[in-house]
Parts: C-alpha cells; structure tokens; sequence
C-alpha cells in the first residue's frame, strides 16, 4: 500500500472539480416543489471522510417536514399517476441525461461526502443514471393481461396501478445510485415519493432531486428531507396515505422498519445486509479469480453490501490466491479519491473505520495473519489501508460478519461440501461470487448456495437491467430489471360477463 502525504494541498483543477461539485447541491430540503429550510433550525454537517473537515450544513428534518413532504407527495399523486406513461418516461430520459452530461462533477460530489476515489464514483454515476434510462424505456412497457375464465363465463382482464405514495430511506455507500434506483422504477410506474437521504451522505441525492425538477418532475413528485434517526419518517410511516417502503441498510435496521410498516400493511422493499462469500476452487484461472477478487472487495472502498466478504480458496491454491491478492492490495495508492491515481479513498466516517479496525484485531487475536495493511495508519481523514489476512480461523468474527471495508480474510476449505454449508451458514444471503472451470460445479452453486445473486467467474453484476436483491435476512423484493418496476404496482383484477 502506498498513501498520498495527509493534509496536501489540492490541485487547482481538484479545486475547480470540487467548487463545480458542490454547486450541483442546494443545502436545504426540497418539499412540494420549494426548497427551504426546517421550522426547528436543526442542521446536519456533512463531512469529508478524507480530511474530517466539513463541507456543507444541511437542515435536518423533523417531524413536521415529514409530514410535510407525505403531503406533497399525497397531493401530486393523482395527478402524476394520470399523465401518460411515454411523458414520464420522457422526463426520466431527460434526467438520465442530464446528470450524463454532467457526471464527472456528480462523481466529484460523492467523492467530497462519502469518500471512494473518483473512477470509481463515476462508475456509481454511470450506473445510477442508468436506472433513469431504463426505466424511461420500462415505462410504456407496464402490461396487463387478458384471459377466458376456466368455464367460459367471464373474460378476466388485469391491470397494473401505482401503488401510491412511497417513502424511500437510502444509505450512504452509493448515495446517488440507490435514490434513482428507487425513484426511476416509481417514477416510472406513477408513483410520488418522499426521500429521506443518509444523513452522511446527503447531498447528491438533493442533487439528483435539482436534475428532476430541472427534466420537467412537477412539484410534489420528489421531495427529499435529510434528517437524522427516525425524527422525520415515524410519522410518515404511521400516516395511512403511505402505501410503500423501500429501505436499504442494515438487517437490524430493516427488521425495525418492517415491524413500524406493520399497523399500515405497507408494501415493502427491503435491501439489506449481505456476507458473500468469495469462493475459488482448485481448478479456477487463477489470474480471473485474483482480478475480480480486487474489483469485488475494494470497490467503493469495500462499503458496499455485495462486496465480497469471505474468501474461501481450496487447498492447493489458497496460498497462492492469498499471496497474489496481497501484491495487488499492496500496489493500491490510498488517499484523497479527487487526487489522481488514488485506488482507495477513505472509509465513509471515524466510527466506521473503527468498526473494521476491531473486526481485523479480533482476528489476529485469533491467529489470522496479516499479509498486508492491518494497522489504522497515521493522519488526518478515516483511512484504513486494504488488508489480506491469512490463515483466518472458521469461527472468527471477520468471517461471519459483513465488514463494510477493504479486507479480505481467506480461509482454506477442502470439499465441496464443506464450503457451501459454511457459506450457507450465516443469515444472511445477498451475493456469491464462485471461480471454477467445472459447469457441473458452477450448476451445483446456482443450486445449492443461498444467494440471491451470483457472479461466475467476473467480478461485480449489477446492472440496471438484472434484479437486485437477496434472500434470507438480506430482504425483500428487488430492484432493476423488469422486475424493478413491479414492485410499485398494484394488481386490479376486473371480470367482464362474456
């Protein structure tokens, strides 16, 4: 690992990048159409992970300002439902090109609040803003059926309606993907939503919403109120009008959200937590197997849910896949993700780079061996330097739990049979990542191991067009795809006498 000198001084292209940036973000709630300010004063600092030093205050939400923003989108729902599906998806086109046209300053942003290097908050751009673009296109695309009933009495016709109303809660780690991963399939379908944003990471979505209203989104459609905890949404979710909730985070975080959506009987959405397992066997190229390893788990510093987490290698090749992961960790420049040739930017706050500190000391505890990084280096900002740890015992904490940061523990299976029971193990089941030459084996995945994605010899498949999601306490529902779209509509079913 090499790391840029803490506290250099940027550039003046990073700091016309930065200025340009932030200019894409009003600091303040946007709420039927108006963008202003809380009744309470309250405010929310965002940080910027490499430095620590804050660079914009942003008002938090509360109670009324939730409230506020059901109102809005209650208020444009029918109106929005009734407009002709080829002219949402006109105005979803036009956002999707829009923030095309300006994603190097898009990327910038999410760089400055939440921390991953540049490429790789283009990328999140890119494919964030490709969820407008498909579901543009998934817009006109909502059928229905028709049938004869089994005895011939009654023509059974179905007919897909917006849910309503929806209140959307996105995380921090992609910050403007999951907010048009969720807008672009209820814009589409009709439906209004209320956005309550990572109060880490605010800011572009609030950009996003400014691209909407500027792509023709009447008022109402959209409103987005930062606020920190619970303050803003506990009264929407108990406000009858509310008919969805999607939801991505934690599982202990999901399961709360889940019970507060019982009394309304609200359609839910849930992406939550993952733990995927990384498993290469003896046969695998080992060239591919080691590429998508990196790809996999330092993509957006390793904060993201379908990260790979535990790196099971077969005996025979679980040395060798160790060392080889280790030289190219070792390579990765870590610094300021605005700097160029930064590989690996800060993690998103203190308190996350403490959590992965202690998930890497419990293992050494444990007798994993650090074969590079491992240690909270010097300086300003939330570094943490990416890490192989070898030799990691079954039951270690590292192994089990979802780490949220640039480590790879590997541990040495045998059989078949022993790695899928171990990966199969854990609660949870959102990704899998298997590396084999063997199509029986790779059958024998696709069967057998609990995921509900599952990446064959490449890296990270998300994409807007595939479905998103997972199984067990990793949720439900998914997003993308057909279908993404889905998911925000309702059933009518209507029998006519023949």
């Amino acid at each position: 690992m090499t790391q840029t000198a803490p506290g250099a001084q940027p550039g003046a292209d990073v700091r016309e990048l930065r200025a340009q940036a932030l200019e894409l973000a009003p600091a303040e709630l946007v709420i039927g159409g108006q963008w202003r300010n809380t009744a309470s004063g309250g405010e929310i600092a965002v940080e910027n992970p490499a430095t620590g030093q804050v660079l914009a205050r942003v008002p938090a939400a509360g109670p009324a300002e939730g409230l506020a923003a059901l109102d809005a989108a209650a208020g444009a729902s029918q109106a929005w439902a009734r407009l002709a599906p080829r002219q949402r998806g006109e105005i979803l086109r036009r956002a999707f090109e829009l923030i095309t046209e300006r994603e190097r300053q898009f990327a910038a942003l999410i760089t400055l609040e939440m921390g991953k290097p540049l490429a790789d908050a283009l990328g999140e751009v890119r494919y964030g803003a490709e969820f407008f673009r498909w579901y543009a296109e998934e817009a006109v695309r909502l059928y229905g059926r028709t049938a004869t009933s089994p005895e011939g009495h009654l023509d059974i016709l179905t007919v897909p309606r917006p849910v309503g109303p929806c209140l959307f809660i996105t995380p921090w780690n992609f910050p403007l993907a999951m907010a048009t991963r969720k807008i672009g399939p209820a814009l589409a379908a009709g439906c209004t939503c209320v956005i309550k944003p990572a109060s880490l990471t605010p800011l572009s979505t609030l950009a996003v919403a400014r691209v909407l209203e500027e792509a023709g989104v009447p008022a109402g459609v959209v409103n987005v109120i930062p606020a920190r905890g619970d303050a803003a949404t506990a009264p929407i979710l108990a406000d009858r009008r509310l008919r969805k909730l999607s939801f991505t985070g934690s599982t202990p975080v999901g399961q709360r959200l889940l019970a507060d959506a019982a009394p309304g009987v609200l359609r839910t959405s849930m992406e939550l937590g993952g733990c995927a397992p990384f498993i290469v066997f003896a046969d695998a190229d080992l060239d591919v197997a080691v590429d998508s390893a990196v790809a996999a788990k330092t993509r957006s510093n390793g904060e993201a849910c379908n990260a790979a987490n535990t790196f099971y290698a077969q005996a025979g090749v679980a040395e060798e896949f160790a060392r080889r992961l280790a030289e190219r960790f070792a390579a990765i420049e870590v610094g300021d993700g605005l700097e160029p040739g930064v590989g690996l930017g800060p993690l998103v706050s203190r308190g996350q780079r403490q959590t992965v500190a202690e998930l890497v000391d419990s293992a050494v505890h444990d007798g994993a061996r650090p074969l590079t990084g491992g240690s909270v280096p010097p300086g300003a900002g939330y570094f943490y330097p990416p890490t192989v740890l070898a030799g990691v015992p079954e039951g270690s904490a590292v192994v089990t739990t979802e780490i949220f940061g640039p480590v790879a523990p590997v541990t040495p299976f045998e059989t078949v049979d022993e790695v899928l029971a171990r990966a199969n193990a854990v609660d949870v089941g959102l990704a899998g990542y298997v590396y084999t030459r063997d199509m029986a084996l790779v059958q024998r995945c696709v069967r057998e191991l609990e995921v509900g994605m599952l990446a064959v010899n490449t890296g990270p498949i998300s994409n807007a067009a595939a479905p998103f999601g997972g199984i067990k306490h990793s949720g439900l529902g998914r997003e993308g795809g057909p279908e993404g779209i889905q998911e925000y509509v309702d059933s009518l079913y209507v029998g006519i006498p023949r």
